[in-house]
């Protein structure tokens, strides 16, 4: 944790080396997989008959890529699919007796066609206990987005049945290390959000953190040490295009991009100190934000783009604190507990989710910034940087579990859990995306 380094060393050279052991492999790196540990005490009871590829070749298994999504969100059970007594296409083909018999609640059917130069899926969601057809849509790709197709459908099916916008279509960016030789190398990764289609975005024999998504999630900001001292870069996920934002004696660190776009928060201490900056990405300005002597770090924007929520240890221990950027006003935010970091703030701008420490454990929690309640999420030692849902639903965070690194999600109101552990070894800093435009 970035801010745990800072407070016990204050230096460059200590924050590689908590990062080092921070990030201690088992073996080599694989794609994430998912195992659901805690789900709704009342799952909405969900049917997905097989998609029709008529004759079709197609790599995916559509149907179970919905049903994996589905399930993953923790608010629905799948009727398995070899209990089904018949694979309807089509809401005219259905039997909703059949369906009843089974327990299901909902059905999705639908089928996949040639048009022109495209793939076509056509889905329904059918009502079982009304009887009747909630949608119809249709959504065209090619082969190589079978798995982007799959993931409209369950954003369609979730929203239509949750009121909530599904966030199955989007991504995560998350760091990995391997230990080759005795070196370690460090990968900078992103894949879908159930950890399929992995990509490689940087690799190096150095540490890289803090990875940042701009909000068209078509770029990364992200702390490489690969000149020898961190500084930060910016990466196009399409192009590829790499540009290094800063290169200044000491921390360069915590990059965090603005709701425009436009800007960077991040955090230098070319000045002697650990500071909140503010770097306009257009004029290249850079202007700073707090002057305190104590350690600032860790800027998460709030929605509006007015104000930056931070760590800061001037009250005596780390607490989180809320700078209005026109005025430069500071205030605390956190009070319960005797360490609160790494700030990730919900959409709602409501919702604030921190690292809590209330003795000796640390554990994720959130805080109601209206109410005031703060509520523990999470029940392992080890816990650390929280990143939310674009939905507002659930926040995925790193954790230990069986002596790994592992990702793991909980619903903000603890009600879902699940792991996304590599298939080898760990993985760390995880960063959800915006959602995907």
């Amino acid at each position: 944790m970035l801010f745990r380094s800072l407070i016990t060393t204050k230096t460059v050279h200590s924050i590689a080396v908590a990062l080092l052991f921070t990030l201690m492999p088992a073996a080599a790196w694989g794609e994430l997989v998912i195992r659901v540990t805690q789900g709704n005490d009342k799952p909405t009871m969900m049917a997905v008959a097989p998609i029709s590829t008529n004759g079709i070749q197609v790599s995916e298994d559509i149907s179970a890529i919905v049903e994996s999504d589905l399930l993953r969100s923790g608010l629905f059970k799948i009727i398995p699919r070899q209990n089904m007594l018949a694979f309807p296409q089509s809401a005219d083909d259905v039997y909703f007796r059949d369906w009843r018999l089974l327990g299901s609640e909902y059905l999705v059917v639908g089928d996949l066609k040639n048009s022109e130069d495209k793939l076509e899926l056509s889905f329904t969601l059918l009502d079982v206990t009304a009887q009747k057809t909630v949608f119809k849509h249709r959504v065209t790709g090619s082969e190589a987005q079978i798995r982007d197709l799959a993931h409209l459908v369950s954003d369609k099916v979730y929203k239509e049945i949750t009121g909530i916008r599904g966030v199955f279509s989007t991504r995560l960016a998350y760091i990995t290390a391997e230990l080759n030789e005795n070196k370690f190398i460090y990968r900078l990764n992103v894949s879908d959000s159930d950890g399929a289609r992995e990509q490689l975005v940087l690799e190096s024999s150095q540490p890289i953190m803090s990875p940042s998504w701009s909000p068209k999630a078509d770029e990364l900001a992200y702390v490489s040490f690969e000149t020898g001292r961190p500084a930060i870069y910016r990466q196009s996920l399409v192009g590829g295009e790499r540009e290094q934002l800063t290169n200044f004696t000491g921390l360069n660190g915590a990059p965090s991009w603005s709701p425009d776009g436009n800007k960077l928060a991040l955090v230098l201490s070319k000045d002697g100190n650990p500071e909140i900056y503010l770097l306009d990405l257009i004029s290249n300005k850079l202007s700073r934000l707090t002057r305190h002597f104590a350690i600032d770090t860790e800027p998460t924007w709030t929605p509006d783009g007015k104000s930056l929520l931070f760590t800061s240890d001037r009250g005596g221990t780390p607490q989180i604190y809320k700078l209005t950027i026109a005025s430069r006003a500071v205030e605390r935010i956190t009070f319960k507990g005797n360490y609160n970091a790494r700030p990730s703030l919900a959409p709602d701008g409501r919702t604030l989710v921190v690292v809590h420490r209330e003795s000796s454990v640390f554990h994720i929690a959130t805080l109601d910034l209206k109410t005031g309640r703060m509520l523990e999420l999470t029940e392992t030692r080890l816990d650390e940087s929280p990143t939310v849902a674009p939905n507002g639903a659930m926040l995925i965070y790193a954790t230990k579990q069986g002596g790994r690194g592992v990702l793991s999600a909980v619903s903000l109101d603890a009600g879902v859990k699940y792991f996304l552990p590599a298939k080898i070894g760990d993985v760390r800093e995880p960063a959800w995306s915006p959602f995907l435009r």
